[in-house]
């Protein structure tokens, strides 16, 4: 069961099996497992299933049975946090349910794309998920009481380190740590003049008819994220990801009309709201980018030259500078700290950009770049510099170097031990049942096992 159950984010309802269509009439579905009063269906672990390989991942052998070990190990949990009486709002849900339905149509393209696909509405497919989601925060929520207060001490992380064969060790690539400072010059008058004369435009084409949004949002918007749809976009009012200025605009529309010209953090925009239903809709935009010349690029070099002078003489700390002087808000509230996509601070030259590798060559620990002109993911152009923090050759995983990982694996077996140790008390205190077709699996005997004793399968 351990390796099952200790990971709640890898716990999840099988939300693309639900999304697709059904070709061939279903067979009656049937409980394969009870845990208290919380059943489990044949269709929850069918669903597991075709979603794993809809996603690449191999099902093994054991699947099945592997499957419904976690599912139960999620209801155990769930009836011990209502017991509780964990806090999960609606709200919570909510917005992951959200989260996940965007996702699912930047998969498919558009709303009515996931809708045809599914054979259901988006308002259905979130009332498909509620259960499923509010049970995975119970869990998790449950899981997080059970650990909070388990620590590692330097003894017990020596201790895993040691037990670890020394041909099993970790190999490593060079990784560095690296801060940054951003600047984004402001572009001029003339060139933010310009992009709302051309956006005025484009919502006078449409509105004269000669034009449809989308064809324009194709065509003309810097928005990368939604160029290839058109510039659409699937929102909810509650969204916590989104611009808060860009989401209120489409809640002032009406169906089909375009907005004047706004300005964001990202540039200036007109949106079209396409069509609403309570606090979701779907509009369109376009996104037009002021671009600064080389005037303003070569301006605000010489500011980061000059932030780098008193960086190197010691009249600023770079944190400070940081704080005071950088645009990125990535980083601006973490010291300037790039973090990789797992959120770590250690980064593989293969994680940076090539311009980010060119700024690292001759940089030593401790020192800090010349500033240089870059063009971020949005193509927004800016100036940087660096400060090299760390930097590791590849080698075999060791305590010196790497104490933190170590450190951090030796946690989570503890953890996973605490957890595991949790549901052999618990699971004895459980109605257990689980249809024959699956009692013969191993994963079942724990479940099975502990309920003979009591007399609860």
């Amino acid at each position: 069961m351990k390796r099952i159950l200790l990971s709640i984010a890898a716990i999840t309802v099988s939300m693309l099996a639900l999304a697709q269509p059904h070709s061939k009439k279903l067979v009656a579905d049937k409980i394969v497992a009870v845990v208290g009063d919380k059943v489990i269906l044949k269709s929850d672990i069918d669903n597991s299933i075709v979603d794993m390989q809809r996603q690449g991942i191999e099902v093994p052998q054991n699947g099945r049975c592997m499957t419904l070990e976690q599912a139960m190990g999620i209801k155990a949990l769930v009836l011990q946090a209502e017991k509780d009486s964990l806090p999960v709002t609606d709200e919570e849900v909510e917005s992951d349910i959200d989260n996940q339905i965007r996702y699912f149509v930047g998969q498919y393209g558009s709303k009515e794309e996931l809708e045809r696909v599914a054979g259901k509405s988006v308002y259905q497919l979130k009332e498909d998920f509620k259960e499923g989601f509010r049970d995975r925060k119970l869990a998790q929520a449950m899981r997080n009481k059970i650990v909070e207060d388990i620590k590692i001490t330097p003894n017990e992380v020596k201790s895993y380190y040691n037990k670890i064969p020394k041909d099993s060790l970790f190999l490593y690539e060079s990784e560095v740590e690296i801060s940054q400072i951003v600047l984004y010059p402001k572009a001029s008058r003339d060139a933010e003049e310009y992009c709302i004369s051309r956006l005025k435009e484009y919502k006078a084409l449409v509105e004269s008819g000669k034009k449809d949004f989308k064809s324009l949002a194709t065509l003309y918007t810097e928005d990368p994220g939604s160029k290839a749809t058109g510039g659409q976009y699937e929102i909810t009012r509650n969204s916590k990801e989104l611009d808060p200025l860009w989401l209120s605009k489409a809640f002032t529309l009406k169906e089909g009309q375009v907005s004047n010209p706004f300005k964001t953090k990202f540039g200036y925009h007109i949106m079209q709201l396409v069509s609403r239903a309570g606090d979701d809709a779907t509009v369109r935009h376009i996104l037009l980018i002021p671009q600064v010349t080389s005037y303003e690029l070569k301006a605000g070099a010489a500011k980061l030259d000059s932030i780098r002078t008193d960086l190197i003489a010691g009249r600023m700390q770079f944190g400070q500078a940081v704080s005071k002087y950088s645009d990125d808000d990535n980083s601006k509230f973490n010291a300037g700290q790039i973090s990789g996509r797992d959120g770590g601070t250690f980064l593989t030259i293969d994680q940076l950009d090539k311009d980010l590798v060119l700024m690292l060559k001759d940089l030593k620990v401790g020192q800090y770049s010349q500033s240089k002109e870059f063009t971020d993911e949005r193509g927004k152009k800016g100036i940087r510099i660096v400060l090299l923090k760390t930097k590791t050759a590849p080698h075999r995983e060791n305590l010196k170097d790497d104490y933190n990982k170590v450190a951090q694996r030796a946690l989570e077996e503890k953890k996973n031990d605490a957890i595991e140790s949790w549901f052999n008390k618990k699971i004895p205190g459980y109605f257990i049942k689980v249809d024959a077709d699956y009692q013969n699996c191993d994963e079942m005997k724990k479940w099975l096992n502990a309920a003979n004793t009591t007399g609860k399968n």
